[in-house]
């Protein structure tokens, strides 16, 4: 089935950069509302109304600056530091002395705190301590004095925004990281799907000419012993091959990237399949199939991982039980979940020989069986008793999300 490529993009920033906005709208709105009210008390107040007239249209013009760290250069964080720091020196001449010495507000206000958090988020807490420094030394030469008020002022500002900047490149370390983990899983479960197609095509007809080749003799046995080879190799490939590397996580403006593949959904039918449909093909002379009277809905793909896992285990009974051997499937539809049942009449599988097959390569339980369950957000038990058969009980929830990765890349997707 064709398989395409999604892509989940995480950020942390685009919260904050929204925020930021935000912020310096409702922060300019504010000083032009403070200067207002006081407009009697400046001695030069069309120096203030030039400045805010200034401060106003920038505010709104560069909003799209600041959408995200993309569009954020550092070309335009010094235009608006340049800004915020015009407005305080402005200040002593604009406003009146007594309350410039009083601890009145600048002309930015509290709209300077906006262009320092922007060097913050855009840069960490280094550019955030440059931004601050500079606005602090801008504080200082207009009131002439450190007076207590304005150092508090300013030591709120460095601290805070400091603190933010340090926040933002945590966020953007642990976003890589996140992202990067994401991006295995989704390679691993890729590669074990892989590992259930070639153990349940390739590797079971390389067995089947190795066995075959050993009855017929001569060139035939030859050519088994070549596909047993191959066969081992192949094995060996598949249950201890490398995981393929996480692409890099991509640090742009929408943060990390994070690449799985998926089924698409336009190659499934419109909606659930009966599951005892697929089951069907698998009845005979020595398989008995039991199911219920009515349909089986499943979605399609937990539909055919389910019967798959189905064959898997009847091909087990095969190999290990015998070619005449006997088996029966019972199909239950439960509210919540179907359950499939495979038993056979085999001697049972001794203790420990899963493990001790797994460690050979020979993943036909681990993933065509249970991998296919634990996909679908089901389990697989086997049940096997020396002397009396084993049993396979398959459990498939009716809730199956067609998904690649966990809930967490779900929840990180913007």
């Amino acid at each position: 089935m064709a398989r395409r490529e999604r892509v989940m993009r995480m950020s942390v920033e685009q919260p904050l950069w929204r925020a930021l906005a935000g912020y310096r709208v409702l922060t300019m709105l504010y000083a032009i509302g403070f200067f207002a009210t006081a407009y009697s008390g400046f001695t030069r107040p069309w120096l203030a109304v030039a400045y805010y007239a200034v401060l106003f249209v920038w505010t709104l013009a560069t909003l799209p600056k600041v959408s995200g760290a993309a569009s954020c250069t550092k070309r335009f964080l010094a235009a608006d530091l340049t800004i915020a720091v015009t407005g305080i020196l402005l200040t002593p001449l604009a406003d009146a002395p007594e309350r410039v010495m009083d601890g009145g507000p600048t002309l930015p206000s509290i709209w300077t705190a906006g262009s320092v958090l922007a060097f913050a988020v855009k840069g960490g807490w280094r550019w955030a301590a440059v931004a601050s420094t500079l606005v602090a030394v801008a504080n200082l030469a207009e009131r002439g004095h450190p007076a207590r008020d304005t150092v508090h002022n300013v030591m709120l500002v460095w601290v805070a925004s400091i603190a933010i900047g340090y926040v933002v490149e945590v966020a953007r370390a642990s976003e890589r990281t996140l992202a990067r983990a994401l991006e295995i899983e989704a390679a691993t479960r890729e590669r074990e799907r892989l590992a259930r197609d070639i153990h349940d095509s390739v590797l079971q007809v390389l067995a089947m000419v190795q066995r075959r080749g050993a009855v017929i003799g001569g060139e035939a046995a030859e050519l088994g012993r070549m596909a047993g080879e191959q066969e081992v190799a192949l094995r060996t490939l598949v249950s201890g091959g490398l995981v393929p590397v996480s692409r890099v996580s991509e640090n742009a403006a929408e943060g990390a990237v994070v690449r799985a593949v998926e089924e698409p959904d336009g190659d499934d039918p419109g909606g659930p399949v009966d599951l005892r449909a697929l089951l069907a093909p698998y009845a005979g002379s020595l398989v008995n199939l039991a199911e219920p009277g009515a349909p089986v809905p499943l979605d399609p793909v937990a539909a055919r991982e389910l019967a798959a896992a189905v064959g898997a285990a009847l091909d087990n009974v095969r190999t290990h039980v015998g070619a005449d051997a006997r088996a029966w499937i019972l199909v239950e539809d439960e509210p919540d979940e179907v359950i499939v049942t495979v038993r056979d009449e085999g001697p049972g599988i001794p203790e420990g020989r899963l493990a001790e097959a797994e460690g050979e390569g020979r993943l036909g339980v681990a993933l065509s069986i249970r991998g296919r369950l634990r996909d679908l957000g089901g389990t697989a038990e086997l049940i096997s008793v020396p002397g009396q058969g084993t049993e396979v009980e398959l459990r498939a929830p009716k809730t199956f999300t067609r998904t690649s990765t966990t809930a967490r890349g779900k929840a990180a997707e913007q």
